[in-house]
């Protein structure tokens, strides 16, 4: 049996070849510039079987855990974070039923099955003006008589906007005005009243194609209802599924762009030659210190990721200290992805500036970071209350 750092290693090899990721880093910056959706990357990834990662080996899939997808999805992110940001949405929506079903709930079992089928699954919960995100919604669900819902709504940052045909919702039914119920589910993508922007002109990030999705009075099939509970701070499985693979995901992505900068930064101070000096960058002390104090900083994003990851595939219960848990190692990882790609910018001189460099333009994917939920203002009351209240 190997140990971990074998069987990661081995499904690095076997998923994300170095020649993959070379071709996936060639063209990253041609759909950047072009503003086009990754095709030719999402075919290579299904010929792989990337987004079959989370099923379970007896519906036909890799049965891998969040351990294991977090750190190829860092992987992914070195050659193209676009293309990593986006397919987290299909692969945290199997993930999250993974999840369920290994603590026992079997209820979205038919989501193994249609990803097994070829269907694309993405996350439409991100809504404008909805800071609560997962504890309310502003999209209106309205109760039909069979069980199923009628939602209309708008949400935003719908990653894999192109090709999805499955979309996980929530919305609000308030049948009963003092208690407001939220509905979770799944739409298909042919259901009548859905409607996908074309609009998507962006910093960064823009191979996502993360467009906005509209509902106008869109059906929720009984079938594809997945759980149904009051609005506000009510925990259950299916929205701490969501909150774990969803804030551990995105922040392997940016410990992914980290990654790379610091490899674009050792590579910018060994090509520069320093007149002052003598030698190259590499050897000049204040350039060595920053290099070194980035990558210190580094080293810490991704135990961090590590260890909730892997705690959640042992099902360890830190109840009430999830969130805290969850939620730093994503911020984290986000404003370490910040500083990684400044300090490559300085580390490669004006070269890096260019608009063509792989660094300008990871710059700018890194700064999309800034706009997943919870920011840290956001953050910051549910850390102060954990030190500060009844204590």
């Amino acid at each position: 049996m190997p140990d971990r750092e074998t069987r990661h290693m081995q499904l690095a090899e076997k998923y994300l070849p170095e020649s993959l990721l070379t071709r996936f880093r060639e063209r990253a910056g041609v759909y950047d510039r072009e503003n086009r959706f990754f095709d030719e990357d999402l075919t290579e990834l299904i010929a792989q079987g990337y987004l079959t990662l989370f099923v379970p080996e007896e519906f036909g899939g890799a049965g891998l855990s969040l351990n294991q997808v977090c750190r190829l999805q860092q992987r992914l992110a070195t050659a193209a974070p676009a293309t990593a940001l986006a397919v987290n949405m299909h692969l945290m929506c199997t993930g999250v039923v993974r999840a369920m079903f290994a603590r026992g709930d079997r209820s979205l079992d038919y989501v193994f099955d249609e990803a097994m089928a070829g269907e694309i699954f993405a996350f439409g919960v991100s809504e404008p003006g909805n800071d609560w995100v997962l504890q309310d919604s502003t999209t209106v669900a309205e109760p039909l008589d069979d069980g199923g819902y009628l939602l209309t709504g708008v949400k935003i940052f719908t990653s894999l906007s192109p090709v999805w045909t499955r979309l996980i919702v929530h919305g609000l039914d308030k049948t009963d005005a003092s208690n407001p119920t939220l509905v979770y589910g799944f739409v298909d993508r042919s259901t009548d009243g859905i409607s996908v922007s074309d609009r998507w002109d962006v910093l960064g990030m823009r191979a996502s194609q993360s467009r906005a999705t509209t509902l106008t009075a869109v059906r929720m099939r009984p079938e594809r209802v997945a759980r149904s509970f009051p609005a506000g701070r009510h925990p259950d499985l299916l929205t701490f599924a969501i909150t774990s693979h969803f804030q551990l995901m995105i922040g392997s992505v940016y410990a992914g762009v980290a990654r790379r900068a610091l490899e674009l930064a050792a590579q910018g101070l060994k090509s520069r030659t320093s007149a002052k000096s003598g030698t190259t960058y590499a050897d000049v002390p204040e350039f060595r210190a920053r290099l070194a104090d980035t990558y210190m900083e580094y080293m810490a994003v991704p135990a961090q990721l590590d260890t909730y990851s892997r705690d959640v595939d042992e099902l360890v219960d830190h109840g009430a200290g999830w969130p805290l848990r969850l939620v730093s190692a994503r911020i984290n990882a986000s404003t370490l992805a910040r500083h990684a790609v400044e300090t490559a910018l300085m580390c490669a001189g004006g070269a890096g500036f260019d608009n063509t460099s792989e660094l300008s333009r990871l710059h700018r994917d890194a700064a999309a970071s800034l706009f997943h939920p919870p920011s840290a203002d956001a953050a910051r009351p549910m850390y102060a209350a954990a030190l500060l209240d009844d204590h």
